[in-house]
């Protein structure tokens, strides 16, 4: 499990989240490993949403992805994600199901509400499989909490592209703050969901803050300590 080829992807959602490191303690020592493995798979998938330039390349591995994903059913991994996830019985075919709608959110979205129903399916999907992957319940609103937190992803890593068409107007420098702001509205300080999505979420909404004001952000250890502290209560 400690292979190189495992510890390449861990390694690489590790140094775009440098907080996780002051905020793994608050998950349960059962859920860390599978926690990490989980986000740097869909970082993974946040990668070939966001892709810029020929698409072909991204399309061709989230059909991968998606035949990968199918096979974990019957315990067929290839992937070295998969030998931490696919132990898990979880609804992996309904994630593999929920791939293409990536391909089609690449668009620029008429306005937000476009934008939050290409993108509708796949987060539900992510939610199905965090609630066997982390032991949870199912909850009201945690699709939701996945579909913000994808979205604010994709304006971190495709800036404008990422904004709906009906906020580039009337300044299109400026739209990036504008989306950042309307995505924040609706994400609260603890979003449903089980504890590594709330506490993930918690760090993911100070970027997007960051954004939406326009100034860095205060990712100190004690101030990214209360974030993840309170994300993590019940």
């Amino acid at each position: 499990m400690n292979s190189s080829a495992l510890d390449s992807f861990l390694d690489k959602w590790r140094a775009r989240w440098p907080e996780w490191s002051v905020a793994e303690p608050f998950v349960a020592p059962e859920h860390r490993a599978r926690a990490v493995a989980w986000f740097s798979l869909l970082q993974e998938l946040d990668d070939m949403l966001n892709t810029s330039g020929d698409p072909l390349p991204a399309d061709a591995k989230l059909a991968w992805w998606g035949e990968e994903l199918r096979s974990w059913a019957g315990q067929r991994s290839r992937h070295p994600l998969g030998r931490v996830l696919e132990p898990i019985r979880a609804p992996w075919a309904v994630l593999a199901d929920a791939l293409p709608s990536l391909v089609e959110a690449r668009a620029v979205a008429v306005d937000a509400a476009a934008a939050q129903r290409a993108l509708t399916a796949f987060a539900e999907a992510v939610a199905a499989v965090e609630v066997v992957l982390f032991e949870d319940r199912p909850r009201a609103g945690a699709g939701q909490a996945v579909l913000l937190q994808t979205l604010a992803q994709r304006l971190y890593d495709a800036g404008v592209t990422g904004v709906p068409r009906s906020l580039l107007e009337p300044d299109a420098a400026a739209a990036p703050r504008r989306w950042a702001g309307e995505l924040l509205k609706d994400w609260k300080l603890r979003v449903a969901g089980p504890r590594p999505r709330r506490i993930w979420a918690a760090l993911a909404r100070a970027r997007l803050q960051s954004q939406a004001s326009g100034k860095p952000i205060e990712a100190t250890p004690v101030r990214t300590l209360l974030r993840v502290w309170w994300a993590a209560r019940g």
